[in-house]
């Protein structure tokens, strides 16, 4: 979550944190869902997920 903040501060108008259960990990930019632990069935590196994001902003 920090490396989105640092990495995007500016460009980001809102995260919201869901709690969950069952291992569940899903990031959403807007309705777009572009990862999902439960589909990959592993974590997604930091820097990684600071890339997915800047192709949709």
């Amino acid at each position: 979550m920090a490396e989105l903040l640092r990495a995007y501060e500016f460009k980001l108008q809102s995260v919201k944190l869901i709690p969950s259960d069952g291992g569940r990990f899903e990031v959403k930019v807007g309705d777009n869902l572009i990862y999902s632990k439960l589909q990959t069935g592993q974590h997604i590196d930091p820097g990684d997920l600071v890339k997915l994001v800047g192709e949709l902003l």
